[in-house]
């Protein structure tokens, strides 16, 4: 007879062979996986092959054993599964012919626009907004994937992308998913993991320079603000990058906040504000916004 604790994990099949975020730890260090007879044969030969999991015939082993059960579907992130075939479905033949048109270069405004309205959403703390944003993104995520599925040389979809992207955070964390790296010490900072998380990006990638990887589509100030966080980093002396360009604005950005575009934005938004409440004084006063000279803006201007 056995002895030890047995924990069951719910896969929903729409999803395939993952398996809950929550469950990996107690995967990871289980005795024994075992799968429920109910379970999809294609699921349940990807698990045995990916988790060494066997199935009801063999005998329960002693110590930690997880038992993997058909899930009811309500597994968080099932609904990602119908926008991908909703996705697929208006690119498809028969489906709509905008969507059928786009390109990677068509949709890029798209993506920047969707961007900095999820931006805005978040910066206003409006909830509502923000959810519906980032279901916007998330539509410049699958319509990307889903063209492409279509390039004649290197073609890759929306299973590639999460499967690169739960690699990368899983080689990046080691210290949570145990593959290798325990720490003993006190627990690190967020700025010390990010800086871990340089570390052990640098060894994946390989990059030959401490720049490389920068997206320098990105607004300027905050691209400076990058090669100079990057090359902070790196080690580069201060004085050093103070001194790499007589600009004033680069001069202003080294000296400044660590976020110059968010500054910038704060400093835009005040200058809105004041403006407004100038034009709404005036109205108050029965004159024209329109119509106001140095003067009158200087009397309506708030202090």
């Amino acid at each position: 007879m056995s002895t030890g604790t047995t924990t069951t994990v719910a896969v929903d099949p729409r999803l395939g062979a993952v398996l809950p975020a929550s469950a990996v730890r107690a995967v990871a260090a289980a005795d024994q996986v075992r799968l429920h007879p109910d379970l999809p044969a294609e699921l349940a030969e990807a698990f045995a092959r990916d988790l060494g999991a066997v199935g009801a015939d063999t005998p329960r082993a002693d110590g930690a054993v997880v038992e993997l059960v058909p899930g009811t579907g309500d597994q968080p992130g099932a609904a990602l599964l119908e926008a991908v075939r909703v996705m697929d479905r208006l690119r498809s033949p028969g489906g709509c012919p905008w969507d059928a048109a786009q390109t990677p270069e068509s949709l890029l405004r798209y993506l920047v626009e969707e961007t900095y309205e999820l931006y805005d959403a978040v910066a206003d703390d409006d909830r509502e907004a923000v959810r519906e944003e980032l279901g916007d993104v998330l539509l410049q995520v699958l319509f990307h994937a889903r063209i492409a599925q279509e390039d004649p040389s290197a073609p890759f979809g929306i299973d590639e992308v999460a499967q690169e992207l739960v690699a990368k955070l899983v080689g990046r964390h080691p210290h949570v998913f145990g593959d290798g790296e325990v720490i003993t010490g006190p627990v690190m900072t967020p700025g010390q993991q990010q800086v871990r998380w340089e570390e052990l990006k640098a060894v994946e990638k390989r990059r030959a320079s401490s720049l490389e990887g920068v997206a320098r589509a990105q607004p300027a100030a905050a691209l400076v603000a990058k090669y100079l966080s990057r090359a902070r980093r790196a080690g580069v002396p201060d004085d050093l990058l103070a001194a790499a360009s007589d600009d004033r604005l680069y001069r202003d950005i080294a000296a400044g906040p660590a976020d110059p575009e968010g500054a910038l934005r704060a400093a835009a938004d005040e200058l809105a504000r004041r403006v407004r409440a100038a034009e709404d004084a005036a109205r108050a006063a029965g004159e024209d916004p329109a119509a106001l000279d140095a003067e009158a803006w200087a009397r309506h201007w708030p202090a």
